[in-house]
């Protein structure tokens, strides 16, 4: 049996230092999922691992548009409608947020020479005529989905309450006769 050079033993030495390094850095990472290579044979059988994930993601149907027709300015106007969020998150958590087409997002309606406002109620259950009052551009969050499909075509056939309204002084500062539109607009972030 012959001795071995100094640089082959310091070489050796090293090899094994890095070795057990790597070999502790796996054992505390956890077990390693890798592919595995078949053998040759009269059969072969390999192995490879899988994964799936996706980003949180949210959604929102089942909106109609808003029509104060014909509208008595004696008695405040409201129109709730059940509609359907859904989020993929583990709590199916989500946030609103609402904004208007008027003045800095503003929840108004654009006549022929004047603007009126309009307020908007969200509620996280669906069939509701009242809710939290939102404040046009600021998010509401910690809202829960009961929706079980992105459409809530199974399951829930709707996850929460929309509620469009008018008070009767508003209504009695439009002129009749004449047409007020807007656009609103609803954010849902998943949570």
């Amino acid at each position: 049996m012959g001795t071995i050079s100094l640089d082959r033993a310091r070489s050796v030495r090293r090899w094994l230092v890095t070795s057990a390094a790597f070999a502790l850095s796996s054992a505390l990472a956890g077990p390693s999922f890798a592919a595995t290579q078949g053998s040759f044979g009269a059969t072969s059988t390999g192995t490879v691992s899988i994964s799936a994930s996706v980003p949180a993601r949210a959604r929102i149907t089942g909106l109609v548009d808003v029509a104060f027709t014909n509208q008595d300015p004696a008695s405040a106007a409201s129109q709730p409608q059940s509609i359907c969020v859904w989020s993929n998150t583990a709590t199916k958590g989500y946030s609103i947020t609402a904004t208007g087409d008027g003045t800095a997002n503003a929840f108004t309606l654009a006549g022929a020479s004047t603007t009126v406002p309009y307020t908007v109620q969200w509620n996280a259950s669906s069939g509701q005529t009242s809710g939290t009052s939102l404040t046009a551009g600021t998010a509401l969050g910690g809202l829960v989905s009961t929706a079980t499909a992105q459409t809530c075509a199974s399951g829930p056939t709707s996850s929460a309450s929309l509620i469009v309204g008018m008070t009767a002084a508003t209504l009695q500062t439009m002129q009749a006769s004449t047409s007020y539109t807007g656009v609103l607009t609803l954010l849902v972030t998943p949570q």
